[in-house]
């Protein structure tokens, strides 16, 4: 499973990183991505640290905006791990009130927007600051899908992508998270990728 792994970091590695600010009309309308964050490094390169597609039909843009600048905790669960993680840092009462829903009217009655909208911010900057992204164009449905599953499971399993000891996740209060060393807590420890798979994703890496 490491040399799966081995060949998949050097797969997307093989794509130069993309660093915030990017243009998102530079980049698929349909595809898988992978997050690299500063300071984590695995078999020779960057960690990857996530890994995410899209359901509907031409919208990894949208998905990439909605996690680097449009979005908010309730659309990308990648923000929010990443506000749980920072407030139970420091261990911030307001962790609680992070984890509610909006915007259910219940749930608007006992969050302070304010605080609410200031820690969406930090949030924000953490993540243009911190990650860079590559991202491999797939257009069919199935594939994205599948291959997203099989990459985060091979990854999961791996013995050597283990996070640095200043890796921000080490704070979620999300024990998968913790143990994973991914910004993931569905998918792991699942099916990894056959060697047909990697065949299908070099294939998929010559697709402009």
């Amino acid at each position: 499973m490491s040399e799966l792994c081995n060949q998949v970091h050097l797969l997307f590695s093989s794509k130069q990183a993309i660093q915030f600010p990017f243009n998102p009309s530079k980049l698929p309308k349909n595809g898988i991505y992978v997050l690299y964050e500063d300071g984590e490094e695995a078999h020779g390169t960057k960690r990857i640290v996530r890994v995410g597609t899209h359901t509907g039909d031409d919208r990894l843009r949208l998905r990439l905006r909605q996690h680097f600048t449009e979005g908010n905790k309730d659309v990308s669960i990648f923000r929010k791990n990443i506000g749980r993680a920072l407030l139970n840092r420091e261990s911030d009462p307001f962790l609680k009130q992070w984890d509610l829903e909006l915007p259910a009217q219940a749930a608007k009655e006992k969050i302070d927007l304010k605080r609410l909208a200031e820690v969406e911010k930090m949030v924000t900057e953490y993540i243009q600051k911190h990650f860079q992204l590559s991202v491999i164009k797939v257009k069919e449905k199935e594939d994205r899908i599948d291959l997203e599953s099989k990459i985060i499971s091979t990854i999961s399993r791996c013995d050597e992508c283990k996070p640095s000891a200043g890796w921000l996740g080490l704070h979620s209060p999300r024990e998968k998270i913790r143990e994973s060393g991914l910004w993931l807590t569905n998918e792991l420890y699942k099916t990894q990728l056959a060697e047909s798979d990697i065949e299908k994703l070099k294939a998929y890496l010559l697709i402009k």
